[in-house]
């Protein structure tokens, strides 16, 4: 099971930009399904977006399209999830998940739930 460490997180006001980071045990590749969810108080965890490592392919929440982007270094076995445009409903605690055989449809459809295997996640915090 890979070990994931959520980092970059942090206070910002709204326009602004943060970049999350999941480091990983292990080579990106080795997980065929990479995503970032985030959890708000009285809320479920959301998936806010998903990466197919095989081909490339993303998922991204209607709240986020077009402001977060989701990518791989797989020379740092790390994911990562650049924020633009930040509003205060982006304020959560971020979490990234892996999943080692979840390929398309089901990994880019915005139904995956992540999994068992979470890291602590990060804080980001958007003020207005």
């Amino acid at each position: 099971e890979v070990h994931l460490v959520e980092s970059g997180g942090g206070s910002v006001q709204a326009g602004g930009s943060l970049r999350l980071s999941c480091a990983a045990s292990e080579s990106t590749y080795n997980n065929n399904c990479w995503g970032w969810f985030r959890q708000t108080p009285g809320k479920e965890r959301e998936g806010v977006a998903t990466l197919n490592t095989g081909g490339g392919s993303t998922y991204y929440a209607d709240s986020v399209q077009g402001r977060f982007t989701i990518s791989q270094d797989s020379a740092e076995n790390t994911v990562y999830l650049q924020m633009n445009s930040l509003k205060p409903e982006d304020t959560g605690i971020y979490y990234c998940a892996a999943d080692r055989f979840l390929t398309p449809p089901s990994c880019i459809d915005g139904r995956w739930h992540g999994g068992n295997n979470w890291g602590r996640g990060t804080q980001v915090t958007v003020s207005s």
